[in-house]
């Protein structure tokens, strides 16, 4: 267990006192690049976290932490950004407080985490989240949840350099057990959606690939969405992001939009109806629909929004030959995770056909990550 071995190193290098918390990882069901349009997702906290034990160490501002993963140590004033990169998300975190008014003084902290990097399951969310939850309980700032989201928000675009939206942080945050969130990433208003799989697991597999087109991409694909939402605009002065507009009105302007704005722009107003139509599948315990939509997004992210790629395709072929309920790429594109909801009498059937048929032809040995929704950042 990584908290033991943690209470272990804390207390080999610091002593005895300090206080253990946890914060999440995370998955997101269905509604992908709806974000910046305005729209809704579907993230929940899941069973892979960060950890850290931490105690005040008498001092006015000297961090002494230890990255138990990498077995590194780093002290550095809050009055100074460290150069190690990871400590650079704790110095954010405390500093995004301090800007807020809060007094932190200096504290000595072991940190480890079970959260696959690089398979898009928010590694430095749950990092930022933990530290963030820690530090408010220690020193009893008094910031609620949502603003321990957006200090984590504001540590990535700060101190890290990622112009990350807010969903990562929420749901590291926010979690709840046998829940996922709705959350409007326009208003930030939220509503916990039932998800209780009785007869389902979901299951990531990563194809270990990042193909170098993703930021690129994202650039071209948003400027897209904006383009498109400005001509509809024209006629319809209430669209302020495409989450306003239906298709009906995409239509109206086929016309003046390029084909790619078009395609792009469609895409998105049908995955945040997607999600839509998922969310009310959840509340009436249709799983069925649920894994239909979820292809129905691997499809539209592939040819419409073409931010697939062959290995995450194949993916998605293999889970449907297979009877998987639903399938799709978690994530930005070009690489990283397909999620899959899958029964579980065909669970071990899929792994063993998808692993295996994947490895012979990409020559990559890919990997499994079966995961359960939990609760959001918390004391231990």
């Amino acid at each position: 267990m990584k908290t033991t071995a943690i209470t272990e190193k804390f207390q080999s290098l610091f002593g005895e006192g300090g206080a253990l918390y946890t914060a999440p990882g995370r998955i997101n069901l269905i509604g992908e690049h709806t974000d910046y349009n305005g729209g809704f997702v579907l993230p929940g906290a899941i069973d892979k976290a960060m950890y850290c034990m931490i105690k005040p160490n008498g001092t006015t501002d000297t961090v002494k932490a230890y990255a138990l993963d990498l077995e590194e140590m780093d002290e550095f004033q809050l009055d100074d950004v460290p150069i190690k990169q990871w400590a650079k998300y704790i110095f954010g975190v405390c500093l995004e407080m301090i800007k807020r008014g809060a007094k932190i003084q200096g504290f000595d902290v072991v940190f480890a985490g079970d959260v696959p990097l690089g398979a898009g399951m928010s590694s430095s969310a749950a990092l930022e989240s933990c530290f963030g939850f820690a530090l408010n309980d220690m020193y009893n700032l008094g910031f609620d949840r949502f603003e321990l989201a957006k200090i984590g928000q504001a540590t990535e675009h700060n101190y890290v350099g990622v112009k990350c939206g807010i969903m990562d942080q929420f749901a590291s945050c926010f979690g709840k057990e046998g829940s996922l969130i709705r959350l409007d990433c326009r208003s930030l208003e939220y509503e916990y959606v039932p998800f209780d799989p009785k007869g389902y697991r979901l299951v990531l597999i990563n194809t270990c690939v990042e193909h170098e087109l993703a930021s690129s991409a994202y650039n071209k694909r948003r400027e897209s969405c904006e383009n498109a939402a400005s001509y509809i605009r024209k006629y319809h002065p209430e669209v302020e992001f495409l989450r306003d507009a239906t298709l009906d009105m995409l239509k109206e302007v086929a016309n003046e939009v390029s084909a790619e704005d078009y395609i792009r722009a469609e895409f998105v107003i049908e995955e945040i109806q997607r999600l839509l139509d998922a969310c009310q599948a959840l509340k009436e315990g249709d799983y069925e629909t649920v894994g239909k939509k979820m292809y129905e997004t691997h499809i539209g992210l592939s040819r419409k929004y073409e931010v697939s790629c062959p290995e995450l395709d194949f993916l998605n072929d293999v889970a449907r030959q297979c009877g998987v309920t639903g399938s799709r790429v978690m994530g930005g594109g070009f690489g990283g995770c397909t999620i899959n909801l899958v029964k579980d009498e065909l669970h071990d059937g899929f792994i063993k056909r998808a692993t295996e048929s994947y490895e012979q032809k990409f020559k990559i040995k890919p990997k499994v990550y079966d995961v359960i929704i939990k609760d959001g950042a918390r004391k231990l």
